[in-house]
């Protein structure tokens, strides 16, 4: 009997919407873009961030002065309330999906592990 794995990957998404870390998430993520203040400097926060990373990824130095940059834009916004939720519920739902992760790559951990012995 074949499996359907697809549907399973779409039970498991509906499962992630209805999850209380993905419902917490949604909540604080709309309660940031509600207040205009909170999302300029949310949205200047991760415009930083993904400039880092597509540098890094592409090989090009990062400058002393973009890390200071970052560093200063995360220690402000980490101080607004309604951003440092929304990065707590950020947080919680990576250990979830990471959660998920170990548990979708089990099968295959067992396969290739048991072959190293």
């Amino acid at each position: 009997m074949s499996v359907n794995v697809y549907d399973h990957a779409n039970e498991l998404e509906s499962a992630i919407r209805q999850s209380e870390e993905f419902e917490n998430l949604k909540k604080m993520y709309d309660e940031v873009n509600s207040d205009e203040t909170a999302q300029r400097m949310f949205e200047n926060f991760r415009d930083i961030q993904l400039n880092l990373q597509q540098k890094q990824m592409s090989g090009e130095e990062i400058t002393q002065e973009e890390v200071e940059q970052a560093q200063k834009t995360a220690a402000l916004v980490q101080q607004h309330e309604k951003i440092s939720k929304l990065m707590e519920a950020e947080q919680r739902m990576s250990m979830l999906i990471t959660e998920l992760n170990k548990v979708i790559m089990k099968p295959l951990e067992e396969l290739y592990g048991s072959m190293q012995k």
